[in-house]
C-alpha cells in the first residue's frame, strides 16, 4: 500500500480533514504524501529540518505535538503556513521503526479539540501501522 492510500484511510478512520506523511531521509523530513494541503503549504513543507514546525518538533521531541487550534495558536509550534490549512486541531505524530524515527504523520481536524494522553497514545499506535517506505 502506498503512503498516499494509507494516509487517506488514516484520515477517514480518525475523522481528519487534512494530513501529511513526512519520511525521515538523512537529516530532513521529506513530504511523501498529502491530503487537502494547499499547494503553497505543500511546497514550503516539501522538506523540514529537525525542530521546525509541528513535524520537525515531533521529530526533535520524539513525542506527539498537539495543537487545539491552528489558527489561533501562540505556542510557536505552528508555522504560519500551517495556518493556511482549512482545519483547527492538529497532531504531528512520530512513527518509529527498528532503527528509531522513520516518519512523522500529520493529521488535522475541523473544530477546536483537546486530546487526552490516552487519545494521543491511540493515535501513536494507529500511526505506527504506516507501511514502510517503498
Amino acid at each position: 500500500m502506498s503512503a498516499q492510500a494509507w494516509l487517506e484511510g488514516f484520515l477517514q478512520a480518525h475523522g481528519g480533514v487534512a494530513g501529511t506523511v513526512h519520511w525521515l531521509v538523512g537529516d530532513l523530513l521529506e513530504l511523501g504524501a498529502a491530503v487537502n494541503i494547499p499547494p503553497p503549504v505543500a511546497q514550503v513543507t516539501r522538506t523540514i529540518p529537525k525542530g521546525k514546525g509541528m513535524a520537525g518538533l515531533a521529530w526533535e521531541r520524539d513525542q506527539v505535538v498537539a495543537v487545539c487550534n491552528l489558527k489561533s495558536d501562540h505556542s510557536g509550534d505552528v508555522r504560519p503556513g500551517a495556518k493556511a490549512v482549512d482545519a483547527q486541531a492538529a497532531l504531528a505524530i512520530p512513527v518509529h521503526g527498528a532503527d528509531g524515527l522513520r516518519a512523522v504523520v500529520g493529521i488535522a481536524f475541523l473544530g477546536e479539540r483537546d486530546f487526552t494522553p490516552d487519545q494521543l497514545a491511540a493515535f501513536e499506535r494507529s500511526a505506527g501501522a504506516l507501511p514502510e517506505r517503498g
